[in-house]
């Protein structure tokens, strides 16, 4: 299912502009409080930049630390269960802390240190980018402080019980659904009290100038590796190109090195959840309106009277009602094409993933997964199929048993 829009401005990876805009999405709409530390952001960011010494000591920790470049993965059987085109997986699960998370929360903790700032923040759902935040925090001796969603507390408990184990303070947040959405309101109440000693490192490509644009831009790496890994084992690059999408952080890094290669479908994938009602699903590009949500000018799921809904999926780190401008601007221009899969669809693309090929795919990604196995079908085997696996699945495992009624992992 596409959404049907009636401008169509030219795409063009040149964006955002001075102002944080993409086309019409993105910007700044923040108390003046935030104001001073999103211009100070801005200045350390453009500034960073253009340091060689921050660019070779970031792709230092990303070699060294992380484990990159993540390979690309031919998944022969499930291909061959799916009867058609070429199934690919770029494995960012195989980073270490699991997940494509890393590769931003280390680049904000660098930029933390050069502004001088002791402390971190930061919200999670999944629990994925609250151990990758830990973890950068870890390592560079900084304060880290992440808020979550107690009903994502209780989904995500192996990823809570890590976080603390690096040092991090968890803080569970216990109002409105209790889940991603309301993790992003707290911290941004508690960065707005602690400005001047704090750095919030956000997870996605959501929020404020200049979040949009850094969470992406330390996310290209995964699309970067993509590309390059594509024309050196096939001399050409993947006929279609996947991820999952909640606020978009993995498949904005996985399409932005591919966005003016024209010749390659770009498809993101949102959480169906179980039906296509208000508050069933978290499929904000297929069912959402124009609003400001934390900060930001995007797509917003929201009622009738204006108000953000509750969503819902199985999958922790896709159950947010907000979007990235970026995908908003790529929906307008038509060069992303987003779809949405079901949880019974994620689920069935999980297990298919750990029979098939003997790897346990996050519930994200799962979603990708699913899409990815219906295109796959449909096309000739000569044609790839490249999609992101952002993360690994074992965080997941408890809470699939509890939804199958299984109780062996709590005896």
């Amino acid at each position: 299912m596409t959404k049907a829009t009636s401008a169509t401005p030219q795409v063009t990876a040149q964006v955002p502009d001075a102002a944080g805009r993409f086309g019409r999405f993105g910007g700044r709409f923040v108390p003046e409080t935030l104001t001073r530390a999103l211009d100070q952001l801005t200045a350390e960011y453009e500034a960073a930049t253009r340091d060689p010494s921050f660019h070779a000591e970031l792709d230092q920790l990303l070699r060294d630390f992380v484990g990159r470049p993540s390979p690309l993965y031919h998944a022969r059987r499930l291909s061959r269960q799916c009867g058609g085109a070429q199934i690919w997986f770029k494995r960012e699960d195989l980073n270490h802390t699991g997940a494509h998370k890393i590769n931003n929360t280390l680049g904000q903790a660098l930029l933390t240190l050069r502004m001088g700032k002791p402390r971190v923040i930061a919200e999670t759902g999944a629990g994925q980018h609250g151990v990758a935040t830990a973890t950068a925090c870890a390592h560079f001796g900084l304060q880290c402080v992440v808020y979550m969603g107690e009903e994502d507390i209780r989904r995500q408990a192996p990823n809570v019980f890590n976080m603390k184990l690096q040092g991090a303070e968890v803080r569970p947040v216990t109002t409105g659904s209790r889940t991603l959405r309301d993790a992003i309101n707290e911290a941004m109440r508690d960065w707005m009290s602690s400005v001047e000693t704090t750095h919030y490192i956000l997870g996605s490509v959501v929020g404020p100038h200049p979040f949009p644009r850094i969470v992406r831009d330390f996310q290209t790496v995964i699309g970067r590796e993509s590309r390059q890994q594509c024309l050196e084992r096939f001399s050409r690059l993947p006929d279609v190109v996947m991820a999952c999408v909640g606020g978009g952080s993995n498949a904005a890094g996985m399409f932005y090195p591919f966005i003016e290669d024209t010749a390659v479908e770009l498809i993101g994938v949102e959480a169906g959840g179980r039906g296509q009602r208000l508050g069933e699903h978290a499929a904000t590009l297929l069912f959402g309106q124009p609003g400001v949500l934390h900060g930001s000018f995007s797509y917003v799921l929201q009622d009738e009277d204006g108000q953000t809904s509750d969503v819902h999926s199985v999958s922790a780190g896709l159950d947010y009602p907000g979007v990235g401008p970026e995908h908003t601007y790529w929906q307008e221009t038509g060069r992303v094409r987003y779809w949405s899969a079901s949880d019974a669809e994620s689920l069935q693309a999980f297990d298919a993933l750990a029979r098939y090929e003997g790897i346990m795919p996050a519930l994200e990604s799962s979603h990708a997964i699913a899409k990815a196995m219906e295109i796959a079908a449909q096309r000739p085997p000569d044609q790839i199929v490249l999609v992101c696996l952002s993360g690994r699945g074992d965080k997941d495992a408890a809470e699939i048993a509890r939804l199958r009624g299984d109780t062996s992992l709590h005896a």
